[in-house]
């Protein structure tokens, strides 16, 4: 079972404060964790990751798996080395990405036959194969192959999907039991609950996960389709079925607004595009609110993104040279505005932690959320 210390709760919330620890060291929850999906973050290094408060990353199996490919990353040793991360790593099951981006031909109990979206070959996917990946791209936390359907997907489908995953939850656990880590260090096997918006389903599918020995929980599912308030309310009904001594990850889910109040529900770990990709369209989040920084109000602004930001980009640059580089598509812009976001995202966990572990959440909980929408 994957060591996890619960070091603190909110009386007045479900939020929890914890340590995970790994043979790559420990990561202090709540946490962010950036997105890595082919073995990089973009635009940035991952010592710059650290400096912005990372302390693990996500690494995606269906895009690892097609480029570079196994081969290369087994004689580099495994992910880690690979990318030059010394850190915890989690990688997903590829089932997201096989569901949403591919071209499927055909998907059974066996699992799935899909063809990729870079050159149009034949691949198959099922629960083993996933395992096998995920061991040869060797993180520490690893994901159960699940079906993930699209969240405006009718009750039947849901239904449909919910047993499969199920079904590849007991042969994902089988295969990581059975076969021994590729380089030697721990990895730790997470359960992905499904169920749509249907909460019935959901508590189904926590109550079947949970009689299985998986290391830790995710909440699957959720922020493919349906609106903010349906992921919060899914977030909410399904958290208290997953058990106190284990990890809970919302997967995907990332505006600081959700993970705010997903932490009040007791999720743990949490993962997302949003600051990266947004640094990049020029979207920087602040503590009032966020920024369109190619807006022209900008254009002669000497302000640091934000003055109570202690980024390296607020430390040392304007919202004038910011917007200016984003404008004229200079790669330092998007370095900048990415070393930003990660470190505001990164801060929010931080902040969100040290408030539940000294009983003040809830206050800071309902004055961050207040400054956050007011501007103030």
């Amino acid at each position: 079972m994957i060591p996890f210390d619960l070091i603190a709760s909110d009386k007045y919330t479900n939020a929890r404060a914890g340590t995970i620890r790994t043979d790559h060291g420990e990561v202090n929850t709540p946490v962010f964790m950036p997105v890595g999906t082919k073995g990089s973050v973009k635009a940035v290094s991952p010592e710059e990751v650290r400096e912005t408060g990372g302390q693990i990353v996500l690494g995606n199996t269906y895009h690892l798996y097609l480029k570079p490919g196994l081969d290369i990353i087994r004689s580099a040793g495994g992910l880690h080395p690979f990318m030059h991360w010394d850190h915890p790593m989690l990688t997903d099951s590829g089932g997201f990405q096989v569901f949403s981006l591919a071209d499927l031909n055909e998907i059974n109990d066996e699992g799935v036959t899909f063809r990729s979206h870079i050159d149009g070959s034949q691949h198959h996917f099922d629960p083993e194969t996933s395992m096998e990946i995920q061991r040869v791209l060797g993180a520490d936390i690893i994901m159960a192959f699940d079906e993930c359907p699209p969240g405006p997907a009718e009750r039947a489908y849901h239904t449909e999907a919910l047993e499969r995953t199920h079904r590849w939850a007991e042969r994902s656990l089988e295969s990581h039991t059975t076969h021994p880590s590729v380089y030697g260090h721990r990895q730790y096997l997470f359960g992905i609950v499904q169920g749509g918006t249907f909460p019935d389903l959901r508590e189904r599918s926590a109550e079947f996960l949970t009689s299985l020995d998986f290391d830790g929980y995710a909440i699957g599912g959720v922020a493919v389709g349906e609106p903010g308030e349906e992921v919060r309310r899914i977030t909410y009904l399904t958290a208290p079925f997953l058990p106190e001594n284990l990890p809970r990850y919302l997967m995907g889910v990332g505006t600081p607004e959700d993970i705010v109040e997903s932490i009040a529900a007791g999720i743990d770990m949490f993962d997302c595009v949003i600051p990266t990709r947004n640094a990049r369209n020029g979207r920087l989040y602040t503590r009032e609110g966020t920024l369109s920084i190619r807006n022209a109000r900008y254009t002669d602004d000497q302000q640091p993104v934000s003055s109570s930001c202690e980024c390296y980009t607020c430390r040392y640059y304007s919202r004038a040279y910011l917007r200016h580089l984003l404008n004229v598509n200079e790669i330092f812009g998007h370095r900048l505005a990415t070393l930003h976001n990660l470190y505001f995202f990164n801060s929010l966990t931080a902040c969100a932690r040290e408030a539940i572990i000294h009983g003040t959440f809830a206050e800071w909980k309902e004055e961050f959320l207040r400054r956050y929408f007011s501007g103030e």
